[in-house]
């Protein structure tokens, strides 16, 4: 007679095991709605797909140390209050654009590396093993970045979870809305069935097609962008160049009421040209 296994229980109920995991710090809160909100899950998910090991809370630290480090320096060096402000802004945006920076090249690697994939595991499924000996096959052949998520997801599966539930949260954690496809592909099959070597072929072809269409976009619009990348970044270099060149200037400058109202509305349209520049940027790269 066999033997009834007993359920398994989390180690998080348990105090004596708490050490052996890391602890998962987000700022975001789930239920909670507003601005503020807004922008800790858009950190929260910045941090997560850029691949960075850290908590959210290390790097916004790192932030902070490196607007006062920057913000410091000018000010030792210039010994204005305007350009210190002005370089204590740049200091703490500095680490937040080098997470954009590693999140965008994982999404181009995870994008380079998905129809690979996909093909592989179709030529696994092929030789006779089920979905899930496949996908861990596949898992351990992928490099990084989509090897990492990829082996996360196996992990899950051998630990009990069905494998669609353990890829559904793939394009959350990589940036990449492709592997939406893929993820329904994966349930698709695990509810109905079907043949699975050809959902799986075509689903590569069709990414493929997906890539080949967007980097004729990028190809078609890379003079737009770059324009709008000028747009942003000639007003912050000539304030620069006027602050280093003649440190009374933006002193000067505030000193009357029109320079005051004029470097107010500079500086808003400034932020609302970035802000309507990277929506557009960000609907055009949504692949």
């Amino acid at each position: 007679m066999a033997a009834i296994n007993p359920p398994v229980r989390s180690p998080l109920n348990h105090p004596e095991f708490a050490g052996l995991l890391r602890e998962h710090q987000p700022f975001a809160q789930g239920s909670a709605a507003g601005a503020a909100e807004s922008l800790n899950r858009w950190f929260d998910l910045l941090m997560l797909q850029s691949g960075i090991r850290c908590a959210p809370s290390v790097w916004l630290a790192l932030s902070l140390v490196s607007s006062l480090t920057v913000g410091g320096m000018v000010f030792v060096l210039s010994e204005q209050a305007g350009a210190a402000t002005a370089a204590a802004v740049v200091g703490l945006l500095l680490p937040v654009a080098l997470a954009m920076l590693l999140r965008s090249r994982r999404r181009s690697r995870v994008l380079e590396q998905l129809p690979g994939m996909v093909e592989e595991l179709a030529r696994a499924a092929r030789s006779g093993r089920n979905l899930e000996n496949a996908f861990e096959l596949v898992a351990g052949d992928t490099p990084a970045p989509l090897g990492e998520e990829l082996r996360l997801s196996a992990r899950r599966a051998e630990m009990g979870i069905d494998l669609a539930s353990a890829v559904r949260d793939l394009p959350l954690r990589t940036g990449v809305s492709t592997l939406t496809i893929f993820s329904s592909a994966v349930a698709v099959h695990q509810d109905t069935g079907g043949d699975l070597i050809t959902v799986l072929e075509r689903l590569g072809g069709s990414i493929r097609d997906r890539l080949h269409f967007a980097s004729r976009l990028k190809a078609a619009t890379i003079a737009s962008r770059m324009g709008a990348t000028m747009m942003i970044v000639i007003p912050i270099g000539v304030m620069s160049f006027y602050v280093f060149r003649d440190p009374d200037y933006l002193t000067r400058l505030t000193a009357s009421f029109w320079g005051r109202l004029s470097l107010g509305l500079g500086l808003g349209l400034q932020v609302l040209g970035c802000s309507l520049v990277y929506r557009i940027l960000k609907q055009s790269a949504r692949f």
